[in-house]
């Protein structure tokens, strides 16, 4: 029988949950450990309930390397290359590893990303970017039911992908200085993958279409706003009246086929103002003569709780992550672990390490969902379609780190909005 691969887990967040959740419906795994700047103690007997190991709390990264095959680094984005600096120098001093991971986004800029790629060049272990959506299910099944279609016909032409929800669950991912900006780095690495992976024809890698050009537009609609802002100092202690974030962005990127000379374009559109059932994931595609569209919130399964009932339910986001109600017709997802495709990349990855190779989606892939970030973040403080063949701007974003990012937000963001 063959050994399962022991998973050590650096963070004891919201995403580190998820991933347990996840994890049990994956063969051939599991959670020898977790590590976290705060106790995870919780978060390990949560792994042992689930049936997925001893789990032992290690105190440090460096200290749980050699004890397991794989290092899932799910900690904040403000601590990602100090923990591959970890792993590396664990790695130098004799541990093996058979994997990395990398929960999204690799680095809160173009350099954070960089050298994160060039840390795990030096370990020598395959690597996987975990962008979950590339994984679902229902864009897995998309592209096969289309896939003599496309053969036929071509393939799509444009795709317009959204994320939203009300707002995120940590203090530091409101921080842009922390988290590397607002919702256009929390989520639109997520959207603009998305475009990318469903605009690429059948049989060609993550890779193949090249991308051309960046425009985008971001704002500051909602919690700029007197009444959120005090909301959001008092619960989560960020300021946006002095280092204000985006909580809305849109855009759009062109990519090329390099056989045909094809262009085509994803759109992509996310905030943290969806104030209605909770998390929300929106994407349709259109190519000549068929189309398709995927939305997380049509659930075979509805609840409806009235008011007199409202009181006896303790948590709303049972029903769905990021859930604003716990009354009302609500949508409720049996297994969003699934849906979101947090448990495909998970046998992606655990299939790809036992062959000794990297994952569908490896480091350099997640290098330059960041490029495509940080160029969408270029877009909307210069107003202006950013090149992404231009040598000048290529160096340019090889370190550069957005105003917002760098606690300047007021700079880029309608000051009449942030005192409305």
């Amino acid at each position: 029988m063959t050994e399962p691969l022991r998973y050590g887990i650096v963070g004891g967040g919201f995403v580190s949950g998820f991933h347990l959740r996840a994890l049990q419906q994956v063969r051939g795994v599991e959670v020898a450990g977790i590590t976290s700047r705060t106790p995870p103690d919780e978060l390990a007997r949560s792994a042992r309930d689930r049936g997925l190991g001893e789990v032992r709390v290690f105190e440090s990264v460096g200290e749980m390397v050699p004890h397991v095959d794989v290092v899932a680094v799910f900690s904040p984005n403000f601590c990602r290359v100090e923990g591959f600096e970890a792993i590396a120098a664990a790695v130098r001093d004799g541990a093996p590893l058979r994997g990395i991971i990398c929960e999204k986004p690799l680095g809160r800029n173009l350099a954070e990303a960089q050298r994160i790629v060039d840390l795990a060049r030096e370990i020598d272990a395959p690597t996987a970017y975990f962008e979950n959506q590339i994984h679902m299910q229902m864009l897995r099944q998309a592209r096969e039911q289309l896939g003599s279609v496309i053969d036929a016909m071509g393939p799509l032409t444009l795709v317009r992908s959204s994320e939203e929800h009300s707002g995120p669950h940590r203090a530091w991912f409101w921080d842009p200085t922390q988290q590397g900006g607002g919702v256009l780095s929390d989520m639109g690495c997520h959207a603009i993958a998305v475009g990318w992976h469903l605009l690429t024809p059948p049989g060609r890698g993550p890779r193949f279409l090249e991308p051309e050009t960046v425009s985008c537009d971001i704002g500051l609609l909602k919690w700029g706003q007197a009444r959120w802002r005090a909301e959001l100092l008092e619960q989560h202690g960020v300021d946006y009246e002095r280092g204000p974030a985006e909580d809305f962005a849109t855009g759009i990127v062109t990519y090329r086929n390099p056989e045909t000379g094809q262009r085509v374009k994803g759109q992509f559109t996310v905030s943290w103002m969806y104030d209605k059932q909770g998390l929300r994931l929106l994407v349709d595609g259109l190519g000549p003569g068929y189309a398709l569209e995927a939305n997380s919130l049509r659930s075979p399964l509805e609840v409806f709780i009235g008011d007199a009932a409202a009181t006896s339910v303790a948590d709303a986001e049972l029903a769905l992550e990021k859930a604003t109600a716990s009354r009302g017709l609500l949508a409720i997802q049996p297994n969003e672990p699934d849906l979101y495709g947090y448990t495909d990349e998970n046998v992606d990855a655990v299939a790809a390490f036992r062959d000794g190779r990297p994952a569908l989606l490896d480091f350099e892939y997640g290098l330059e969902i960041v490029r495509l970030t940080m160029a969408a973040y270029l877009s909307a403080e210069e107003g202006r379609v950013v090149e992404l063949a231009d040598p000048d701007t290529r160096a340019r974003l090889a370190d550069y780190v957005p105003l917002i990012q760098q606690g300047r937000g007021a700079e880029v963001l309608p000051v009449t909005t942030l005192r409305g």
